[in-house]
């Protein structure tokens, strides 16, 4: 497959639907420099985005959040992102919606006089974990930890906040893993790195409290989904050393999913019935 800069399609870039190829920004552009730019993970399933405006509505927030204000509303960024479906002719496909401070008068930290700019872009993308989605992903423990919330907006889905994620990633996959999990700057289980986590013992369901992390659209989903079972779900900290009494685990996210994990560093889960059920309702509601 040739790489995400050389493909047929559409774009669609401030405002206008371009050819995939003509789709580019400055070599000065802000956020290429200091990590100005927000995005969103969307699925289309059967040609209905799942939660879409909710991923708008997020958007917009995590441009307040890093300190700029996107040009577009709710209603115009759904309509690009159906504009961009349209134009590329998928109904089954993963939308990322992003918006950045582009190249302008300002080029230091301060970018106060560039222009906000956004983007949408559609693609085809299968299991994000490829065949961990049956077997059960395999998870590494990263070095780098999510940073104190007065360190860094982790209510944001910020492009910055993505750096330590992706050499945990790196590191991971070089030992032979799928991901790898994180822990918070205090210590606390955390995430992966680039989704919500679970587990499961004696029949309840814990999750770590995203007070240093992004509480996912997906997470919030689930959560939904298990409490509608009248299944038990306690989101608290979570200890590293506690990881030896779960049973089960499994992740969440727009491109993962609901994906079982079989094994983190030395601890190993059973990829269970709960595990299978959930992930089976899940595909069932996104495409409902």
């Amino acid at each position: 497959m040739s790489g995400y800069d050389d493909r047929d399609g559409k774009i669609w870039l401030d405002g206008q639907l371009v050819d995939w190829r003509d789709a580019k920004v400055h070599v000065l552009t802000h956020a290429l420099h200091y990590a100005s730019s927000v995005f969103e993970g969307e699925r289309c399933y059967s040609g209905k985005i799942f939660k879409s405006r909710e991923h708008s509505e997020r958007l917009i927030q995590s441009g307040r959040l890093i300190d700029f204000e996107i040009p577009y509303t709710v209603d115009e960024i759904e309509a690009a992102k159906e504009a961009t479906l349209k134009a590329n002719g998928v109904t089954d496909a993963y939308v990322r919606a992003f918006a950045w401070r582009g190249a302008g008068e300002d080029m230091g930290v301060a970018s106060a006089r560039n222009p906000v700019r956004m983007a949408v872009a559609v693609w085809s993308w299968g299991n994000y974990y490829g065949d961990a989605k049956m077997k059960g992903a395999k998870l590494d423990i990263a070095k780098w930890r999510r940073p104190d919330p007065a360190t860094a907006p982790s209510q944001a889905k910020a492009a910055g906040l993505y750096m330590i994620a992706t050499m945990s990633k790196h590191a991971a996959e070089a030992k032979g893993c799928s991901d790898a999990m994180m822990m918070d700057y205090r210590g606390y289980v955390a995430e992966a790195t680039g989704a919500n986590i679970f587990f499961v013992k004696d029949g309840a369901v814990h999750t770590p409290t995203p007070d240093a992390f992004l509480n996912g659209i997906t997470r919030q989903t689930v959560i939904g989904m298990l409490k509608d079972k009248g299944i038990e779900v306690i989101e608290r900290h979570i200890m590293p050393d506690e990881l030896e009494g779960f049973e089960q685990c499994w992740l969440t996210g727009t491109a993962a999913e609901v994906t079982p994990v079989g094994q983190i560093g030395d601890y190993n889960f059973e990829v269970g019935a709960l595990t299978r059920e959930i992930a089976e309702d899940y595909e069932k509601l996104v495409r409902s």
